[in-house]
């Protein structure tokens, strides 16, 4: 008897399960990932190796700026020396130990840039030398190089894909030695390395051009010249790199662009040549309606100390995580320098 009456109630209790169920409905279904993607290119500029900073140990040398460069997607590092060997040398001949490009690859840099001016300081010898070890990096560090020849370097992420276009006015050996690997200045080769990008692909262009006067606060009529024509080519963006100094900014059709970021990394001490720029690109892909877009792009101000002014070494660090911080300083008339310096040249170029 008592087994037919938990029976009744097993029966009794089915329709109210069933009525459970359609109150607390299974969740739906949810993407792994998001269904906007974005893809982050961080970028500095001249990183050097001058005499006296071979005799300092370089952990420092990009250590404050370091967990920015390992964040973003893809970080850009314009290597403006070539690896010749020993005897290593700075300015105006430099020959770089083999050792610094695999420091900067530590600190995050994936991406190195060759076409600038430095690159060819120890001639075609030391230049075939830096591929080889770049060559060798590229397998055991996994970092790619571009500037040279006119194939643009692509990099891809999630359906997205970046090119990057790396050329220079020249090199300091002059236009006598023949050396077709470097990118130069051309519209003609410059033209066919967009063209590259364009037939593999690219959903976006990034022009990344080492030019401009030396030490000019403000862009030449022949930058603008440049930057206008590259806009017209399909670039997305051009940052720029070579004057030492950080240039004023502009749109040019919509199209952002940065005249000069400035140096990186250097023993430069002249006037406004240790403040600098490094640049955020940000490109969102929306899977679910296929829309590429880029967005405005952020520039963060930087500040390379010399030994004895905040570490012992060499230190690039971002202005605004040590804006408040001049009790910290080695020699607080530093601190002084780099914000006069900021203010002047915030002034000059009208980048805020």
């Amino acid at each position: 008897m008592l087994k037919k009456l938990l029976i009744a109630l097993c029966f009794l209790a089915a329709p109210l399960c069933a009525s459970a169920q359609l109150i607390y409905p299974m969740p739906k279904a949810r993407p792994l990932f998001s269904m906007r993607d974005t893809t982050s290119i961080f970028i500095i500029g001249d990183v050097m190796m001058h005499s006296r900073q071979l005799e300092y140990d370089c952990e420092t040398f990009l250590k404050y700026i370091s967990p920015a460069m390992q964040e973003a997607n893809f970080c850009i590092a314009n290597m403006e020396f070539p690896l010749g060997g020993p005897p290593y040398t700075g300015y105006p001949a430099f020959s770089t130990p083999d050792w610094y490009p695999e420091y900067v690859a530590r600190c995050g840099a994936d991406v190195f840039l060759l076409a600038n001016n430095h690159v060819l300081d120890k001639g075609l010898a030391g230049f075939k030398r830096t591929l080889r070890v770049y060559d060798r990096q590229a397998d055991s560090l996994g970092i790619q190089y571009t500037g040279v020849g006119d194939e643009p370097l692509i990099l891809h992420r999630r359906g997205l894909s970046i090119a990057l276009v790396n050329f220079s006015y020249g090199t300091n050996i002059g236009p006598e030695v023949s050396s077709p690997d470097i990118l130069r200045m051309r519209k003609a080769d410059v033209k066919r390395c967009i063209k590259k990008a364009e037939k593999q692909g690219a959903d976006f262009i990034v022009a990344l051009p080492h030019w401009g006067v030396e030490y000019s606060l403000r862009h030449s009529d022949a930058q603008k010249e440049w930057a206008e024509w590259l806009v017209t080519q399909g670039c997305c963006a051009v940052v720029g790199a070579h004057p030492h100094v950080v240039q004023d900014t502009t749109h040019i059709a919509g199209v952002p662009v940065i005249y000069s970021m400035g140096n990186a990394v250097s023993n430069m001490s002249a006037i406004n040549t240790r403040l600098e720029l490094a640049v955020t690109l940000r490109f969102v892909y929306d899977h679910v309606t296929g829309e590429k877009t880029m967005l405005e792009p952020q520039i963060d101000w930087m500040w390379c100390t010399l030994p004895d002014m905040l570490t012992g070494s060499y230190s690039t660090i971002f202005i605004k995580e040590w804006a408040t911080r001049r009790s910290e300083w080695l020699n607080p008339s530093d601190f002084d320098n780099m914000m006069a310096t900021l203010e002047r040249v915030r002034q000059a170029t009208g980048i805020e």
